[in-house]
């Protein structure tokens, strides 16, 4: 009898190191990710190479501009930027986003998130406009159909209507010009 209270059990062994194993497993699993080259601040996007999401948002009001509809992009290389007065990241991307504007191979376009038509007036006012048309998406809902995690975002839908590519995050220069021009120009050389 005095053997069994000497040796612990099985059962009590492997309670005892599955804590140790299950932190082994994780800190395994964190450094394969580390050292394997991925780039961690990409999100990837379910929606890359699907038609676009239905969209028929309405203008803001003031802009003298269409609102945002999904049906518009047929034919054309549309960037989506989805952006916010309240933003402070859409701010400084903003500079990189007239810089595109300048480039007439695409068209422009924006998704106004939770936000006041006033601000986004305002935003737009004192730092400038690149955009062709700005829908309102004042409740978020439709920013969930295009899978947007915050802002800012930015989407290449394709001539046929398809995301072809999704930035999250402010654009940098280095970011559009390594990243962004080189999906906009294959989706431009992609049939439409």
């Amino acid at each position: 009898m005095s053997g069994e209270t000497e040796t612990p059990t099985r059962g009590r062994r492997l309670f005892v190191l599955l804590p140790l194993l299950v932190f082994l497993g994780l800190a395994g699993l964190f450094l394969w990710q580390l050292l394997s080259g991925r780039d961690v601040s990409e999100v990837p996007s379910a929606l890359i190479g699907l038609p676009a999401p239905q969209t028929n948002l309405p203008a803001l009001e003031g802009s003298n501009l269409p609102g945002l509809d999904s049906r518009a992009f047929a034919g054309k290389v549309t960037l989506v930027n989805v952006f916010a007065s309240w933003c402070a990241p859409c701010r400084e991307e903003h500079p990189v986003l007239l810089a595109l504007a300048q480039d007439k191979r695409f068209t422009m376009a924006a998704l106004n998130y939770k936000d006041r038509p006033e601000n986004a007036r305002r935003f737009l006012g004192d730092l400038g406009n690149p955009f062709q048309a700005i829908g309102v998406d004042e409740a978020g809902r439709t920013a969930i159909d295009w899978g947007v995690y915050g802002v800012p975002e930015t989407f290449v839908i394709g001539k046929d209507g398809r995301i072809a590519y999704k930035h999250v995050g402010p654009l940098t220069a280095e970011a559009a010009r390594d990243l962004l021009l080189p999906q906009i120009d294959k989706a431009l050389a992609a049939p439409g």
